[in-house]
């Protein structure tokens, strides 16, 4: 299974020359840039783990770049994401988000079901990943 989140995740993995172009397109834009990881992708985990603080003063994609690849070499079973803030609205509003790195197997997720009163069926997905403890959910 293909965790599909954020911009892009339906192509490809991008390149590193694509992952740039990307960057500085959101650097043009004058939204900076942030990088995190988890290993735990369940959609509604939105808290996913910084690497550093959000990068406000770089405004060259090689200097986000780096960091990402630091994050790559630090973390290479989580999954890796790059975020960029518009501003505009005075608040952090993520303008653009996609995945950079993936584990090399991903489990997905199973669905549960329960019975409840009234003959109600409540659904549940569960991430194959949970199943492990955490720091140990990707071989």
């Amino acid at each position: 299974m293909r965790i599909t989140q954020g911009t892009f995740s339906y192509l490809p993995d991008l390149t590193d020359e694509e992952i740039t172009a990307q960057i500085a397109y959101a650097l043009g834009q004058g939204w900076p840039c942030s990088v995190e990881f988890t290993d735990d992708p369940h959609p509604r985990n939105s808290y996913w783990e910084m690497w550093g603080l959000p990068m406000f003063d770089l405004a060259d994609p090689a200097g986000v770049l780096y960091e990402l690849n630091e994050c790559r070499k630090a973390y290479p079973g989580h999954y890796v994401r790059l975020n960029a803030y518009d501003a505009r609205y005075g608040r952090q509003t993520t303008a653009l988000s996609f995945i950079v790195q993936r584990p090399d197997a991903e489990p997905g997720f199973r669905l549960e079901r329960e019975e409840t009163t009234d003959r109600r069926v409540r659904v549940r997905i569960h991430p194959y990943a949970l199943d492990r403890p955490q720091g140990e959910r990707y071989p």
